[in-house]
């Protein structure tokens, strides 16, 4: 983790202004409060999520829960006891279909992009500088490039057995009389074949320095009879062994000296101005470069490693998904100390009827499963916020098992008990206890950290510094909302 030399430090802005929300329109009904990190480290980001704060670029804000229009609770997913749902799997065969044979659904998927939303960000967030037009060069010819893929006689390859690449072959029908060769080996199912012949697949790419297995997820072992299935089975089983459209899962860490990140920022710069442009309606100007660099890679976290850490580290991602070498989705995401916490989603428009909002998902549950295998501590998924009073937004509700956040007590709760508490009110407090109260709670306010003129200080202190500081109630306000542990290590800036 981060040694002793490093710090978060936060601006904070209060929270008195309403605002437009971005899920009932309301003009001045969204509430929440707001701070500007200039750097925040993963153990205090992960400490500050598990306090109802999300993070938007490098605003860091959290819903007045109590006042806001559209009550948002912190939701998180058990990842290591996920089962996918029949509609996740009705995704997933979606999915394989399409690379299989080249088939596109009609319709426009299920809607699903994971959040947030711009609108989500406070109206203290940097005023925006954009350019008047944008151009995305590098996405205009990807519905083309699978269209030319597709073989002449599409029909006729789709009657041929041979010619179906998911490693079954034409049945042949046993003489009459005639039962199993003792002399041959028991016959294996093909879906076991095929999961035998991508690992040894994968195993020899990695051999020969491919890329690494972390992305892709391996097959499990074998599971006993009536245990359910690994989301991992699921996911590889349905990948055909040949097929005919080839998809890539690729993570790169958000940075201007990555040179994998680099050499693909302008063809995902691209892709995020497309989607934002067609699916949420936005002017060029509000999603060009400048803004997708603010928004989707501009983090204030900071890269750490730990000996029982993640091979990859900590810090804030891309997960690029390529299609016959060209990104045609990312998940942007930040892996954490216990989470892998999801911040956004942005794809290209002609693919919506995959459903790519929930594969993505799917993908990143099980890419939290293998990280927990590397450290034992980093087993959730965190989805962003639930919000029960739209109802576009409850489907996150469907990846079990998870909890949410009580916004009174901070602790988590299964959330089919919360459920009938929101279908009563838009705010509840989820935990029955009425004597349990913040645990963590700072009651001493000059015990929190204040940066003044470089110069690392109890809030005491500096206000004996400052005589006559008029300041008390605000940051008594920051120091309740962070909490003891953040605000005794987080450096609250002070010119």
């Amino acid at each position: 983790m981060a040694g002793n030399n490093s710090y978060t430090i936060v601006e904070y802005f209060g929270g008195d202004d309403g605002y437009r929300c971005g899920y009932c329109k309301n003009e001045k009904g969204n509430f929440s409060h707001g701070m500007w990190s200039h750097t925040m480290t993963v153990q205090d980001y992960q400490d500050l999520i598990d306090r109802g704060w999300r993070r938007s670029g490098k605003y860091v804000y959290k819903p007045i829960m109590n006042k806001t229009c559209c009550p948002q609770y912190t939701i998180r997913c058990h990842a290591l006891n996920f089962q996918p749902s029949r509609s996740h799997k009705k995704i997933l065969k979606k999915i394989s279909k399409f690379l299989s044979k080249g088939e596109l659904p009609t319709g426009q998927g299920d809607g699903e992009p994971m959040d947030s939303m711009c609108e989500e960000a406070g109206p203290r967030e940097p005023t925006k500088v954009c350019l008047s037009e944008v151009e995305c060069p590098a996405i205009t010819e990807i519905q083309k490039e699978v269209a030319d893929s597709k073989p002449a006689d599409s029909e006729t390859s789709r009657k041929d057995p041979a010619s179906v690449s998911d490693g079954r072959s034409a049945a042949t029908t046993p003489k009459p009389g005639i039962g199993a060769d003792p002399s041959r080996p028991p016959c294996r199912k093909a879906k076991d074949l095929r999961k035998e012949r991508r690992l040894q697949k994968e195993q020899m790419r990695q051999q020969a320095g491919g890329v690494s297995s972390l992305v892709t997820p391996t097959p499990a072992t074998p599971t006993q009879t009536n245990q359910p299935k690994p989301l991992e089975d699921f996911i590889s089983e349905l990948l055909p062994d040949s097929p005919l459209h080839r998809l890539e899962v690729r993570l790169v860490p958000v940075s201007f000296e990555d040179p994998q990140f680099m050499a693909s920022y302008e063809q995902s710069a691209a892709l995020y101005a497309r989607y934002q442009m067609t699916v949420h309606g936005d002017a060029p100007s509000e999603c060009n470069e400048s803004e997708f660099r603010r928004f989707l890679c501009d983090s204030p976290l900071e890269a750490e490693s730990s000996p029982d850490g993640p091979e990859m580290g900590y810090g804030s991602f891309h997960q690029q998904y390529w299609l016959d070498g060209r990104i045609v989705a990312v998940g942007v995401i930040d892996i954490l100390p216990t989470c892998v916490s999801s911040v956004y989603l942005y794809y290209h428009p002609d693919f919506a009827s995959l459903s790519l909002g929930s594969y993505s998902a799917l993908r990143e549950i099980a890419f939290t499963r293998q990280l927990q295998k590397q450290s034992s501590k980093l087993s959730y998924y965190y989805l962003g916020f639930y919000i029960h009073s739209c109802p576009k937004m409850r489907y996150k509700g469907q990846y079990q098992p998870s909890d949410l956040l009580c916004p009174e007590t901070y602790v988590w709760v299964p959330i089919e008990r919360c459920i009938p508490h929101l279908e009563s009110a838009r705010y509840a407090r989820f935990n029955q206890d009425p004597d349990a109260g913040d645990a963590r709670v700072l009651k001493d306010v000059g015990r929190a950290l204040v940066l003044y003129r470089r110069t690392v200080m109890p809030y005491a202190a500096y206000s004996r510094k400052r005589k006559g500081s008029s300041d008390e109630t605000e940051v008594e306000q920051y120091a309740g909302l962070v909490g003891q542990v953040c605000a005794e290590r987080i450096l609250l800036y002070r010119a």
